[in-house]
C-alpha cells in the first residue's frame, strides 16, 4: 500500500484543500453526473428533437433557439441569476442578485442559505440544506435546470418568433420569472416554508414553461397560415433520438434533486421510469382506440407527459402511485390536447407550436396535485423540510397538503401570465416579436442564411434549373413520387 506522502495532494482524503473533510466524493460525483445528464437533455437532446419535429424549413431556426437559450442562461446564471434563485433572501419570493464566480464562493461547501426551517415557536425544525460537495457543483446543477426551462418554453414559439426578440426574451424571463419560482419553491422562499411539494420541478420548470409558453405565443402571434395548416415533422427517426436522450437524461433530472446519492435518489429514478413507461402505453392505446393507428409521435407525447407528471413527486411516492400517475398523465393531457383544444376557442386562437401547454403545463400541474394525494410519509421525511408531511390518501394533514399543492401551482400560473406578458410588451416596443412575412415564407435560409438539408443527389447542391422535371440537364436523376399526407392524418403537430 502506498505511503500517503506518495499520493498526489489532490487525492489525499481530508488532508488537503482539494479534499476537505466535508466532501463526499460519491455525492459530488453523482451530482456532477446528474447535471451532465440534464445538460444532455437540452444539448443535444432538445436541439435534435426540435430540429426534427418541425417543418423542414424551420429545422435550423428551431434547433438554434434551443442552443442559444442554453448558452445565454449559463452566462446570466453565473453573473446574477443563481443567487436570485438560491442565495440570501431579498423578498419572500426572491433572493438577492449577485455573481457566482469567485473561487472563495465556489470551493466552499454548498449551502442554500434561506432553507433553514423553523417551527411556529421559532425553534429549528430542519437545518439549512448543506450538501456534501462544493458550491460549484450546486451552481452548475441548478444552471442546467434553468436552461432546459427556457428551451421547453421555446417549443411554443417555433416557426415564427423573431430570433432577435428571442435573444432579448431569454435573459429577461430568466431574471424575472424563473428565479422567482425557483426561490419560492426550492431556495427557501414562502412556498418552500409553507410546505408545497415540488421534488424536481413539476412547478418550477414544467408548469412555468407551459404557462409562459402559451402566454408568449399569444403575444408573438401565430405562424403563417400555410404552416398552421401543414406542419409535418421533417425527420421522425431523428426526433426519436432526441426523445431518447430526454428520457434517459431524466435520471439526472429527478435522481439528482435529493442533492445526494442516497435511497431517495434511487426511488426517484425508478418511479420516473415506471411513470413514463405507463404513460407512453396509455397514450398509445388511446390513439389505437380512437384513431385506429399507434402514432410514434403520440407515443413520444405520452412518454414526455409521464416524465413531467412524476417530476414533482418522483422521490415522494410509492411505485403503485407512479403507475396511477402514469395512467392519468397518459390520458388527461391526451384529452386536453385531442378534445378540449379542438373545442376551446381560446386555445384554437393561440398558436402553441409544439403543444407545450398540454405536455408541460397540464401534466406538471396534474403531477403536483397528485403528489399532494400520494406523497408517502416515510419518503417525505427523507426529503422535505416540514415534518409529518404526507399526501391526502394517508390522512392526517394530507388534505391540507392537497390544497397547498393547488395554491402553489396557482401562484406559478399567475406569476408567469403577468410577468411573461409584461416582458413581451416591453420587447415589442424595441423590436417586433414576430418575423416579417418574407422570412415566414422562406424560413431558415432567410433568417440564418443556412438550411438543414442543403444537399441534392450525389452530394451536389440542389439547383432547380438543373434538377427540376423541366430541366434541360440530360443527367438521369430519376423521378420521385412525393406523397403529401392529408391534413387530417397529421393528428399531432405538438411535442414537448
Amino acid at each position: 500500500m502506498a505511503n500517503s506522502a506518495e499520493v498526489p495532494i489532490a487525492y489525499r482524503a481530508y488532508t488537503s484543500a482539494a479534499v476537505p473533510e466535508w466532501l463526499n466524493k460519491g455525492d459530488n460525483a453523482w451530482q456532477m453526473t446528474s447535471a451532465t445528464l440534464v445538460g444532455l437533455q437540452s444539448v443535444p437532446g432538445l436541439v435534435i428533437l426540435y430540429g426534427s419535429i418541425v417543418k423542414k424549413k424551420w429545422a435550423v431556426n428551431s434547433a438554434f433557439m434551443a442552443l442559444y437559450a442554453f448558452a445565454a442562461v449559463v452566462f446570466c446564471w453565473v453573473i446574477w441569476a443563481y443567487k436570485m434563485s438560491f442565495g440570501e433572501k431579498l423578498l419572500p419570493c426572491w433572493g438577492k442578485a449577485g455573481p457566482a464566480l469567485d473561487q472563495k464562493f465556489l470551493i466552499k461547501q454548498a449551502a442554500l442559505l434561506a432553507t433553514k426551517h423553523h417551527f411556529h415557536n421559532g425553534t429549528v425544525e430542519t437545518p439549512m440544506a448543506m450538501p456534501y460537495y462544493p458550491m460549484a457543483s450546486m451552481v452548475w446543477f441548478q444552471c442546467v435546470f434553468a436552461a432546459i426551462t427556457l428551451i421547453l418554453l421555446a417549443g411554443s414559439l417555433l416557426g415564427r418568433m423573431n430570433i432577435k426578440a428571442w435573444m432579448i426574451f431569454v435573459p429577461l424571463w430568466l431574471t424575472f420569472s424563473y428565479t422567482v419560482g425557483a426561490f419560492s419553491l426550492w431556495g427557501g422562499g414562502f412556498l418552500y416554508h409553507w410546505g408545497v411539494m415540488d421534488y424536481s420541478g413539476g412547478y418550477v420548470i414544467h408548469l412555468s414553461s407551459g404557462i409562459a409558453g402559451i402566454t408568449a405565443a399569444y403575444w408573438v402571434g401565430p405562424r403563417s397560415k400555410i404552416d398552421r395548416e401543414s406542419f409535418p415533422p421533417n425527420n421522425v427517426l431523428l426526433m426519436l433520438a432526441g426523445a431518447g436522450l430526454l428520457w434517459m437524461g431524466w435520471a439526472g433530472f429527478n435522481g439528482g434533486d435529493p442533492y445526494a446519492a442516497n435511497i431517495d435518489s434511487s426511488m426517484a429514478v425508478l418511479n420516473t421510469n415506471i411513470c413514463a413507461a405507463t404513460s407512453l402505453l396509455v397514450w398509445t392505446w388511446l390513439d389505437v382506440i380512437f384513431f385506429e393507428k399507434p402514432s410514434v409521435i403520440g407515443a413520444v407525447q405520452g412518454m414526455i407527459t409521464g416524465l413531467v407528471c412524476i417530476t414533482p413527486g418522483a422521490g415522494l411516492v410509492q411505485g403503485w402511485a407512479a403507475i396511477v400517475m402514469g395512467v392519468l398523465s397518459g390520458s388527461v393531457p391526451w384529452f386536453t390536447m385531442m378534445i378540449v383544444h379542438k373545442r376551446w376557442t381560446l386555445l384554437q386562437k393561440i398558436d402553441d407550436t409544439l403543444g407545450v401547454f398540454h405536455t408541460h403545463a397540464v401534466a406538471g400541474y396534474l403531477g403536483g396535485i397528485l403528489t399532494g394525494l400520494f406523497a408517502e410519509p416515510q419518503l417525505c421525511a427523507l426529503f422535505l423540510p416540514v415534518t409529518n408531511s404526507r399526501g391526502g390518501v394517508y390522512g392526517g394533514v394530507g388534505g391540507v397538503q392537497f390544497l397547498k399543492q393547488i395554491v402553489g401551482g396557482g401562484f406559478i400560473i399567475g406569476w408567469n401570465i403577468v410577468v411573461t406578458s409584461i416582458i413581451c410588451v416591453v420587447i415589442r416596443f424595441i423590436i417586433p416579436l414576430r418575423m416579417p412575412e418574407n422570412e415566414l415564407e422562406i424560413g431558415d435560409d432567410a433568417v440564418h442564411g443556412e438550411e438543414a438539408y442543403a444537399l441534392w443527389g450525389d452530394g451536389e447542391k440542389y439547383d432547380p434549373t438543373k434538377h427540376g422535371f423541366s430541366s434541360d440537364d440530360q443527367t438521369q436523376h430519376g423521378r420521385h413520387l412525393v406523397v403529401l399526407p392529408r391534413l387530417s392524418e397529421w393528428k399531432y403537430a405538438v411535442i414537448g
